[in-house]
């Protein structure tokens, strides 16, 4: 088992290399885009609805009350970013029990990658809920000295939020390339329900940290308001 797949190239032209952290998080994309596409097309309102559709409603569902439960606000604003990052990384992390399927998140690359997508959304929805002078202001509280302080929180619950995706997945391949070199007729159906039941904790987790770190940044004296309102995510 390679160790880093930032080192797998499976295609070299000078300065050009596709690896395969490149290559599975372009695989991963294609299918999620197409999956869209599929679920998508010929949606219905009323009660005879396809099997398809209600699942889709049902994941759109699950997605809206997380969010709203970790933010006390209504989710129509979050859930594009916050379902995009569950999507990808289930899929990611649920694609690796396929064999020769390298998750993307095994890389640290791609975890540090959306650890820094985390990093600049807390702020832009922080700016955009609270106004620039208020959210940049907490900064500077209650003294100008914990500036650097509060600058340091953020970078390292940034680099918490990659490491911890990319050691437990990894984590959780080696344990499983290791009892399948040990044991290979008697674990292989046990390890892959075990690597989906991960991949799919992992993504919950991440995107659950997301939503929390988003939520201290735009909380504002009107949250009571916001949680009166229903979102218009939800299906009919």
């Amino acid at each position: 088992m390679e160790l880093n797949i930032d080192d797998i190239i499976y295609w070299d032209w000078g300065f050009l290399k596709v690896n395969a952290t490149l290559l599975f998080t372009w695989i991963i994309m294609t299918v999620l885009i197409g999956m869209g596409a599929f679920v998508a097309a010929n949606l219905t309102s009323g009660t005879g609805i396809s099997k398809r559709q209600a699942l889709f409603e049902s994941l759109v569902v699950f997605i809206v009350t997380q969010i709203e439960e970790a933010t006390q606000q209504k989710a129509d604003k979050y859930f594009p970013f916050i379902s995009t990052l569950f999507l990808f990384i289930t899929f990611s992390n649920v694609m690796g029990v396929i064999p020769g399927v390298h998750p993307p998140t095994v890389s640290l690359t791609t975890t540090a990658a959306l650890a820094f997508c985390v990093f600049i959304a807390v702020p832009v929805f922080g700016v955009s809920t609270r106004g620039f002078k208020t959210y940049f202001s907490q900064y500077v509280k209650p003294t100008p000295l914990m500036l650097p302080f509060n600058i340091i929180g953020e970078l390292s619950r940034t680099l918490a939020l990659a490491i911890r995706l990319f050691g437990n997945i990894m984590s959780g391949s080696l344990i499983v390339a290791v009892l399948l070199s040990l044991s290979p007729l008697f674990f292989p159906v046990v390890m892959q329900a075990f690597g989906l039941l991960i991949g799919v904790i992992q993504a919950y987790v991440f995107s659950i940290l997301a939503l929390v770190y988003i939520a201290s940044a735009t909380r504002t004296h009107q949250e009571h308001d916001s949680e009166t309102e229903p979102s218009t995510l939800e299906p009919e």
